[in-house]
């Protein structure tokens, strides 16, 4: 029965992992399709690759979510709340998508988790939940917005005598780095959230020991799911990022994707903070265009964004409470 278990939610973790890639498929590549920098196939095929190698480049993140959040049960009824966290997240990556809002897959997940834990009275490490959580999701906005800011108007002041047509053109090529650098750290910090959730599987099942190292067997099927999910693509979040917020130029592409990366690299490597790389590609881009004018920005799309991304974690919880509840009577 345990077994089953572990496998069953193995595939349930995998399939929030394809979701997590079509869903932010667009916080690596929107700014580059949208700024003509890349095709939309060409911008997904190296997203896609980027996120399959990024995943392999550490495991703070993947240690944090795994041990740092809740502590579960061992047996059945912990592997019923890691399943439930689970279908919670899922559940509301497939809701933001159809409407287009770029909310965290990285909160919906971490929602899941503590909802499901909250309905089975486990155990919820609240300090981690501050510390690796909440706090790096109200500073990495924040420093997004900010190192977004700073970059742009650096860009402005060093190119500041260079022709507009001759400056689009060079960033063009610039933006095939800086997206390829976004990608890779979405791969850093997202691939790794669901590495983290899968070895918390085995731990609850007996299958590993919380000193063990992660499988690799583990980073390659997180790695290989979120990659097949960003490569399918996700054009409604896209046109979102890409158009509706600022209409970008390939200086602002370039300046946003740059400090999303920045952050990204930081929080994973400095702090193993699993922040949320689509409130920080949000924000980046938000802080770009505001140093044209504030009004470049169209703060109502904004406030919906804003919106999306408070209600993520009660809303993931909340029907990871639900699942948990109904996969718990089943299983009586």
């Amino acid at each position: 029965m345990e077994l089953a278990l572990v496998i069953g939610v193995i595939v349930v973790a995998l399939i929030f992992d394809y979701t997590n890639g079509f869903h932010d498929a667009a916080n690596a590549i929107a700014t580059s399709v949208s700024t003509r920098a890349l095709t939309p196939r060409a911008a997904l095929f190296m997203a896609a690759a980027m996120n399959f190698l990024g995943a392999h480049l550490g495991e703070e993140v993947a240690k944090t979510v795994g041990s740092g959040i809740i502590e579960p049960p061992d047996g059945s009824h912990g592997l019923v709340i890691v399943g439930s966290g689970l279908v919670g997240a899922i559940t509301w990556n497939i809701i933001t998508w159809y409407f287009g809002l770029p909310s965290s897959s990285s909160h919906a997940l971490i929602g899941g988790l503590v909802g499901s834990a909250l309905a089975a009275s486990a155990v919820v490490k609240w300090d981690g939940v501050v510390e690796k959580v909440v706090i790096p999701m109200i500073l990495s906005p924040l420093i997004g917005f900010g190192l977004g800011a700073i970059i742009m108007i650096a860009i402005f002041w060093i190119f500041r005598r260079s022709t507009p047509a001759r400056t689009n053109r060079g960033f063009r090529y610039a933006q095939t780095v800086s997206a390829a650098a976004m990608a890779l750290g979405h791969g850093l910090q997202d691939a790794q959230k669901t590495m983290g959730v899968i070895f918390l599987a085995l731990i609850v099942g007996g299958y590993a020991q919380p000193g063990d190292p992660i499988p690799q067997w583990v980073i390659f099927s997180a790695a290989a799911a979120i990659s097949l999910g960003t490569y399918a693509g996700g054009w409604r979040i896209m046109r979102t990022l890409g158009r509706r917020i600022i209409a970008l130029d390939p200086p602002q592409g370039f300046a946003a994707e740059t400090a999303a990366a920045t952050v990204l690299y930081g929080a994973a490597i400095g702090f193993q903070a699993p922040i949320s790389t689509t409130h920080t590609i949000t924000s980046a881009i938000m802080g770009v265009g505001a140093t044209k004018r504030m009004s470049a920005v169209r703060w109502g799309v904004a406030g919906n964004i804003v919106t999306a991304w408070v209600l993520t974690i009660p809303a993931a919880a909340l029907v990871a409470a639900l699942s948990y509840f109904a996969l718990h009577w089943m299983l009586e």
